[in-house]
């Protein structure tokens, strides 16, 4: 059967090297991602579910079990079992719905002639800086970046795109580093501008404003998990918001991204740790919260637990280190006790795994700071000075009444318990015990007669409802922001399949055994962790970092799953460029920053989007980067820009939710669940209406109905997901949002311009960044005369068009021709081209 098998792949594969198969094979380009895809499932490092006890993933383990006799494949039995026809033999079994192509099985036979040599995974080695290939078109590159991205495409016999035009390139800066709109004086301001430092300038003032960090920080809240309620039924409030303003301050202010790391897991261990930094920790205070009735607090505080480890590990490893909770990883080397080794970074928290009540409303678990604003401490000290005059009308009036409580127990003391009327009964106590008593018939008096006086004296019920408002104010109006702490110590176990209540072995902090180890003398606990990921010399942490820069300015990461960088990983196109990067940002002085400006300034990223035969036949993922890369704009941004190329938008900085239009009830389900508290939506006022996405509230068990492909904010995500559906359409041809913004514009464009075709210009440039074609002139001017039409023959209609949105029109614009404005504004908002970031 062997010998029919081997003659078989040499008359298969005879002269079809050079059509498929380079002339050696790399054991992780080419080796590891068919065992991966697979073998491994069963035949890795997961002891608990190897099959034949053989072990795939490990050179030591294949050869032990015999699958293969390195430089030798005829005599080889993975050879025999990948190309038998033997159902019973076949590997993989058919039943698994896994078959190598012929391409695959030449490729293991040609690595097996080869000397079958393994080598560690890409992404578990320390990266290297490679040196700059040599490429022939110098002229195009204008940094390290392109000179990689020009040698793949030459090697490949390509050119990349031309640069794209001004408009473009200005549109997409202010949509990738601000998130808003520029107006139409920035953009003739920039396409006139002929200075060769022109592009330069547009960068750097955009870093500068203070809207970078609002743009920037959105994909890190969805890592975070960000949001601004608890979840579950309950679906309490919480103060995170002030960890979501640290966000944006922090990349505003360029923190290195070393500190940021430290700040965010650890920040509240740090020597002399600022409030600043403690909020800092909120990173990983950010999880869903359960206080349903039938919660158990331990069994929710190792579920907090295990969202952290993962959260965490997604975050800054960019591992699914969540499949190591309950057996080994089976395709990465993370073991069971990896796992829980790296949970006791989190397990000392002092926490119930409950949500504490402050108010109706509002619901945070401790540990929390508590941080009055002047407004705050305003309020307290009024009501604490009530308080104190009050009790000093009722201190007198309570002592009275506790003598003659004193005296009349005395006399009938059933209602006490026997240790207190024991010691009544003695004729002489000793001085302990006559404190004894005494602290006994305080506590007593406190507990169950003192409540009874309210009723009866208006001055203690008085005293207590001072009291009672007190602590309401403070608990629906004192921010209290959920921080971490290492204030109680516990024995962390490795637990049977994730089982809380099933503990094994004991274990302590320690890093995944597979990566490097911590530095010798380095803490042992969340400080530790958190130093130990932003060590120069981490395989992981940069890369990871890096790879999802590339992922937010060009689409897709150099590694296309950014939450996976481990084994079942791609091997990446360009990985010298992603090694070469990842040694830059710690270079740099991790300056996030200083990362992004080198990405924008460079030729690749300044190509032309458009496609052509060859992109969409071979490249249209554009992984070689071989053109711009254009995908449609998050709705957060597409929100914003609305607002801001309408003028509408509010550009203040950081500060509480605000609860902008959303449909009819948007949380009625919540009110059905629940009569705990009122869930009507809160909608805003004023200004507060048009604050920018960020600052929308987020409440976890119903996101804003108008943010479409937005993450829940239940787990983290790293990666964003894109859809095209009509509910997308629905949304921004009818939420108020963007209906209110078309007639603003319009009303803008009509004010400035006397010609319609004036009108229609500004506002195509508004938003789109450019001036309209002739052809597109055309359509516009069609659309605007068939919707005057409309308008002219039912006059109601355009008043209730006109209607929508708080903010009025200011000056009088005949009814007609600004509502066919207005709704040519809406098609305009809705186009292709202002959906997408080119």
């Amino acid at each position: 059967m062997k010998r029919v098998a081997f003659i078989f792949l040499g008359l298969l594969f005879a002269g079809d090297i050079a059509g498929g198969v380079e002339s050696r094979v790399d054991f992780n380009r080419d080796i590891r991602p068919i065992l991966s895809e697979n073998c491994l499932y069963c035949h890795g490092q997961d002891g608990a579910k190897r099959e034949a006890d053989l072990r795939l993933d490990q050179r030591a383990g294949a050869l032990e079990g015999e699958a293969f006799v390195p430089g030798d494949p005829e005599a080889s039995e993975i050879i025999y079992r990948i190309l038998t026809d033997d159902e019973n033999d076949l590997m993989p079994p058919p039943d698994s719905n896994r078959m190598l192509s012929d391409k695959e099985k030449e490729l293991i036979r040609q690595w097996i002639a080869e000397g079958a040599e393994y080598s560690e995974h890409w992404a578990f080695v320390s990266p290297v800086r490679p040196k700059l290939p040599s490429v022939s078109k110098i002229g195009w590159v204008r940094n390290e970046i392109d000179r990689f991205i020009l040698a793949k495409l030459e090697e490949k016999g390509r050119e990349p795109s031309s640069e794209a035009d001004s408009a473009t390139l200005i549109k997409r800066l202010y949509a990738d580093l601000v998130g808003l709109a520029p107006s139409p004086e920035d953009v003739d301001a920039f396409v006139e501008d002929r200075s060769p430092k022109a592009y330069e300038e547009l960068v750097d003032r955009l870093l500068a404003s203070s809207h970078y960090g609002e743009r920037l920080a959105l994909p890190w809240l969805d890592a975070a998990r960000y949001s601004d309620s608890n979840g579950f039924q309950q679906d309490g409030e919480t103060w995170q918001w002030m960890w979501r303003d640290w966000v944006v301050k922090a990349l505003n202010e360029d923190l290195p991204f070393d500190a940021f790391t430290i700040w965010q897991l650890a920040g509240d261990l740090l020597p002399d740790a600022t409030n600043e930094q403690k909020i800092a920790s909120g990173f990983n205070r950010n999880h869903l919260s359960n206080g349903e009735g039938g919660a158990i607090p331990e069994e929710q505080r190792f579920v907090v637990l295990f969202d952290r480890v993962d959260t965490t590990a997604t975050t800054w490893l960019g591992l699914t280190m969540a499949c190591a909770q309950c057996h080994d990883h089976k395709y990465d080397p993370i073991t069971l006790a990896d796992y829980y080794r790296f949970l006791d970074a989190f397990n000392h928290v002092k926490e119930t795994g409950r949500p504490g009540r402050q108010s109706v409303r509002i619901r945070v678990a401790a540990p929390f700071l508590e941080l009055p604003t002047q407004e705050n401490e305003k309020v307290i000290a009024e009501w604490s000075a009530k308080i104190s005059a009050q009790r000093k009308v009722v201190d007198p009036i309570i002592k009275a009444e506790r003598a003659k409580w004193e005296h009349a127990v005395r006399i009938d003391n059933d209602s006490l318990d026997k240790k207190v009327r024991d010691l009544l009964a003695k004729e002489k106590l000793t001085e302990t015990e006559q404190k004894t008593l005494s602290q006994q018939l305080l506590t007593h008096f406190n507990k169950v007669e003192r409540p009874k006086l309210n009723g009866k004296l208006p001055e203690l019920k008085k005293l207590d409802e001072f009291n009672r408002k007190l602590a309401e104010y403070k608990g629906e109006h004192v921010p209290r922001p959920m921080v971490m702490n290492d204030d109680q110590k516990r024995q962390t176990h490795i637990l049977d399949r994730g089982a809380y209540l099933s503990p094994l072995k004991p274990v302590s902090f320690a890093t995944p055994s597979f990566l490097p180890p911590q530095r010798a003398g380095a803490p042992r606990n969340r400080l530790g962790l958190a130093q130990w990921l932003v060590e120069p010399d981490h395989p992981l942490t940069a890369r990871v970092q890096v790879n999802r820069m590339w992922q937010y300015f060009f689409g897709v990461g150099i590694v296309k799953t950014s939450e996976d960088l481990g084994v079942q990983s791609e091997y990446p196109e360009h990985l010298e460029l992603l090694d070469w990067l990842a040694t830059e940002f710690v270079e740099r002085g991790w300056s996030m920053k200083a990362m992004h400006r080198l990405i924008v300034m460079s030729a690749a990223y300044r190509q032309d989007s458009r496609m052509n035969d060859w992109h969409r036949e071979h490249d249209p993922e554009n992984r070689l980067v071989s053109r711009g890369s254009r995908f449609r704009m998050p709705s957060m941004v597409l929100r914003d820009w609305a607002l801001s190329s309408s003028r509408l938008i509010n550009s203040e900085i950081g500060g509480k939710p605000v609860y902008p239009y959303q449909p009819e009830n948007p949380w009625e389900t919540l009110a059905q669940v629940t009569k705990e508290r009122d869930f009507s939506y809160p909608t805003s006022k004023g200004k507060d209406l048009y604050r920018r996405s960020i600052y929308s509230f987020w409440r976890r068990t119903v996101t804003p109905a108008n943010m479409f492909d937005a993450s829940s904010r239940q787990v983290c995500r790293v990666t964003d997901t894109r859809n095209n559906t009509p509910l997308h359409a629905l949304t921004t041809l009818n939420d108020p949002t963007w209906v209110e913004a078309s007639r603003l514009l319009a009303a803008r464009v009509m004010e400035r311009e006397t010609q319609s075709v004036d009108q229609l210009s500004l506002a195509f440039k508004s938003v789109t960044g450019r001036v309209p074609s002739e052809e597109e002139m055309q359509l516009l001017k069609g659309l605007y005369e068939k919707q005057f039409f409309i308008y002219q023959s039912d006059l109601e209609a355009a008043e209730a068009f006109l209607a929508v949105g708080e903010t009025p029109t200011y000056g009088s614009l005949p009814l007609p021709s600004h509502a066919a404005m207005a709704a040519t504004c809406l098609a305009i908002f809705n186009l292709d081209e202002s959906l997408t970031r080119l």
